[in-house]
């Protein structure tokens, strides 16, 4: 646990506090009278009801949409269907600048809705919640569905049997195994919209602020470090809370799961009504998830003068406008450098971390754990400030340094990591390593004979979540990169914050690289992932 935990102390733990201590303690004094006058204003209170509102929409939303999708993919079996449910995944490791840019590109200024209709949602909050909802499309289907499709459906056609209607066989019997799941599920969702930032950034503007996207207004614009630390503080308390609660459900998860009949479920789908659920699953997935993505694409091709590669050459050449110092097309060598290395780190740290929670327990080490999976809720935008005001000084001067940014990315990788190889870690039998270690074997070697075929695969999928997520992390990197070294979404996101119809070209072709990227290294993923994993993250 030594690097892993010395890790988080000086790239998370250090930053964070120094953000709360600079703005709470200016002057050498604490001020926690801070804390009160800065909840108590009008504009914080519209933020943070917004914040949780969205949230709360979101997620009810999402359940509405993705559990019908969800028993599809559990109970059902029909041509083509791995290929869509690596489909359906894409959006969740995509960058949420990406995810606005391509609803942006379907219902904003100039985009589908708009051409066809006159109709624009950038400028209301239904193209929020429906972002959201491609999001995290895929959270629900996949954590939700992985556990339906162990369910052995004879325990509810006995319940039909002794005389319960369909619906009060599937009340009395599924719903039940299914609650952990579903809470787990809408936990997650929560959790991810309450922290929404990238998409919040460019479809909400200015009419609609969340705590993460207003702790950004107030450091990188307003320079207010007191607000700013006020909101990290409030987004801290309650995201351990959120997770304080999701690390409950999992447990009651993991419980429920031991119950289930392991054998396969799915079938062809027989009859009117459930021929009619699979296609309007079908429509809803084309609807939520192709056709952004299509749109997008289509909007990088699609110049003034017709359809061409106009501003995918534009790329490679500087504008007149300084927008950037190099041209845009080496942000996608940028982002491949900074992911490899930010990969690297994460499967060190998020392997070592593994390793250690497999071996050891109490209230110690589920302490750690909890403390891994705090960078995926508090707030990137705090943490990469806290970059800049921790390590300007000797011996760890980094700003200068293009460590800086892999450094931010993999705190964002590291919980991925854990999540992927911590159920494998922990079902490696201890009579193995015992047995080698009787015939001799060192600790070193044991690993390496033992462990290490077996997780091996494990391993790979961790590191193809890790690079993707990489690739895509924004609210941290868009305070640290480098002006000649930015990266794609930072790229994105500043051709789609200037105005003009090639700035707006360029940002739709630079999305498209990147989606590109992402998709195949999720493809990549779904080869790598066996039947015990692909029913989880």
């Amino acid at each position: 646990m030594a690097l892993p935990v010395a890790f988080f102390g000086v790239f998370f733990a250090w930053p964070v506090v120094s953000i709360v201590d600079r703005g709470l303690r200016p002057d050498g004094a604490w001020r926690f009278g801070r804390i009160g006058e800065t909840l108590s204003r009008p504009d914080i209170l519209d933020v943070l009801g917004f914040t949780v509102w969205q949230a709360l929409a979101s997620t009810g939303l999402t359940l509405l949409v993705a559990l019908p999708g969800a028993y599809v993919f559990a109970r059902f079996d029909f041509p083509g269907k791995s290929v869509l449910r690596a489909v359906v995944t894409v959006p969740f490791v995509l960058p949420t600048v990406l995810v606005g840019t391509a609803f942006l590109a379907l219902v904003g200024r100039g985009g589908l809705t708009d051409e066809l209709w006159g109709l624009r949602l950038d400028t209301s909050v239904w193209a929020i919640l429906l972002a959201h909802v491609f999001f995290n499309y895929a959270v629900v289907v996949r954590t939700v569905g992985g556990l339906w499709s162990q369910l052995d459906p004879r325990q509810e056609e006995a319940a039909r049997v002794l005389g319960a209607s369909r619906w009060t066989a599937w009340r009395t019997v599924t719903l039940p195994a299914l609650v952990p799941a579903v809470a787990a599920a809408a936990l997650m969702v929560f959790l991810f919209t309450f922290t929404s930032f990238g998409v919040v950034q460019i479809l909400g503007g200015d009419a609609y602020s969340t705590l993460e996207a207003e702790i950004y207004r107030q450091t990188a614009r307003l320079l207010d470090l007191p607000t700013a630390a006020v909101l990290t503080l409030v987004q801290f308390v309650a995201v351990g809370a959120i997770l304080a609660v999701h690390a409950r459900t999992v447990r009651r998860r993991e419980t429920a799961l031991r119950l289930v009949a392991p054998e396969r479920t799915a079938r062809r789908p027989r009859g009117a009504g459930q021929l009619a659920l699979l296609a309007g699953v079908l429509v809803s997935v084309a609807l939520l998830v192709l056709l952004p993505l299509g749109v997008l694409v289509e909007r990088s091709f699609a110049g003034p003068d017709g359809y061409g590669l106009r501003y995918y050459r534009a790329l490679g050449s500087l504008d007149e406008s300084g927008t950037f110092l190099v041209p845009p097309l080496e942000a996608i060598g940028n982002s491949l450098r900074y992911a490899v290395a930010a990969t690297a780190l994460a499967v060190l740290i998020g392997g070592l971390a593994a390793a250690a929670l497999t071996r050891r327990a109490g209230r110690l080490v589920r302490g750690f754990d909890a403390l891994l999976m705090l960078p995926l809720g508090v707030s990137a935008v705090t943490v990469g400030f806290g970059f800049l005001i921790t390590l300007d000084e000797p011996p760890l001067d980094l700003r200068a340094s293009w460590i800086l940014v892999p450094l931010a990315q993999a705190l964002v990788g590291v919980p991925f990591v854990v999540r992927t190889m911590l159920p494998v870690l922990r079902a490696v039998d201890e009579r193995l390593r015992e047995a080698a270690a009787v015939l001799g074997a060192s600790p070193w070697r044991a690993w390496r004979e033992v462990d290490l075929p077996l997780v091996r695969r494990a391993l790979l999928i961790a590191a193809g979540f890790a690079f993707a997520v990489s690739l895509g992390e924004f609210g941290a990197t868009v305070f640290i990169a480098r002006p000649d070294s930015p990266t794609l979404p930072v790229a994105v996101a500043r051709l789609l914050g200037r105005p003009g119809e090639l700035n707006y070209g360029q940002a739709m072709a630079l999305s498209t690289i990147l989606m590109v990227v992402c998709a195949v290294s999720l493809l990549l993923l779904e080869r790598l992932r066996t039947d015990r994993t692909s029913g989880e993250f």
